[in-house]
């Protein structure tokens, strides 16, 4: 692999005189370069699109997440996988992060932990990958082999594979079903891809996950009605919902929600449809959670 060629690699121009620039300048142009990232993104929606259509059928069909990735990346997918829990209350296991070194590596870079195509291999082999699983193998260089193991094992067992990377016909595109390769250019600091390439991926996961959860019916409207009120502010926010939801006073948000245990979603219907909790939780299950639908058919019950 010649590194030169790479993009995340390259030099940019318009820095080349970093070091001597006052701070306001260095902010102006990390500034424009970080708006390139939302340009970079737009170009490959198409192909994310077709990832979450996948990724939501797999779930449907009792598969999960996984996302793979060394350093910078693997921090990533476990920020995005571990607000999935408290936001969408999923199960834990449903998004997973699989990273190069081990949860002690989001704390300290463990730098050649990403060197062993076998590590990848060895680790997704624990998780017990099923074709109705999707596997998401996130390198900004498009070359790390334990991300490339991983792909490959998951391939192996026919689940659902996906590369996320900042360079072109990268080496790790070849083992993925679909590769997302979003180009945000040179990084304003060479080689340093916790910045651009890093922005753009934590954008494009936020849109997987997200998306994801509102097809599989954890959103109403565009409220979070699946929300695990496990905290005080939580809580808060959960009578807010349901106050947003139904146009009820707040006294009676709390009141029912009491009534659910502080379950938003069923909260929301019973009030919606003035049924009792034992008949919104029948139409709940119907409709596989999807609070609209569930309001629909009990209203034309």
């Amino acid at each position: 692999m010649n590194y030169d060629q790479l993009t995340t690699e390259k030099r940019n121009d318009e820095t080349l005189k970093l070091d001597v620039m006052p701070i306001s300048d260095i902010l102006q142009i990390m500034n424009k370069e970080d708006m390139q990232v939302v340009k970079s993104v737009e170009q490959v929606l198409p192909i994310i699109e077709k990832v979450i259509k996948r990724v939501v059928e797999n779930i449907s069909n009792g598969g999960r997440l996984f996302y793979i990735g060394a350093g910078t990346s693997g921090r990533l997918g476990m920020l995005d996988a571990s607000e999935c829990p408290p936001t969408f209350m999923t199960d834990p296991e449903l998004v997973q992060t699989v990273m190069a070194g081990g949860k002690e590596a989001f704390f300290q870079a463990v730098e050649n932990a990403e060197d062993r195509l076998e590590d990848g291999i060895n680790k997704l082999k624990e998780k017990n990958i099923t074709p109705f699983d999707s596997v998401i193998g996130i390198t900004a260089s498009g070359t790390t082999p334990f991300v490339m193991g991983a792909l490959q094992y998951a391939q192996s067992v026919g689940a659902f594979t996906v590369s996320l990377t900042s360079n072109i016909n990268s080496e790790v595109s070849r083992h993925a079903e679909e590769a997302i390769e979003v180009v945000v250019g040179p990084e304003i600091l060479t080689g340093s891809t916790r910045l651009k390439a890093a922005t753009s991926h934590k954008m494009i996961l936020n849109m997987i996950s997200t998306a994801s959860m509102v097809q599989l019916g954890k959103v109403y409207e565009n409220l979070m009605v699946d929300v695990h009120a496990s905290n005080k502010k939580l809580i808060e926010r959960a009578k807010r919902i349901v106050v947003a939801a139904t146009d009820c006073e707040y006294v009676e948000a709390e009141q029912m929600l009491e009534k659910t245990k502080f379950a938003v979603k069923p909260a929301i219907v019973m009030l919606k449809t003035n049924q009792n909790y034992d008949r919104v939780i029948h139409a709940l299950e119907q409709v596989d959670g999807h609070t609209r639908k569930a309001i629909l058919l009990l209203n034309n019950s």
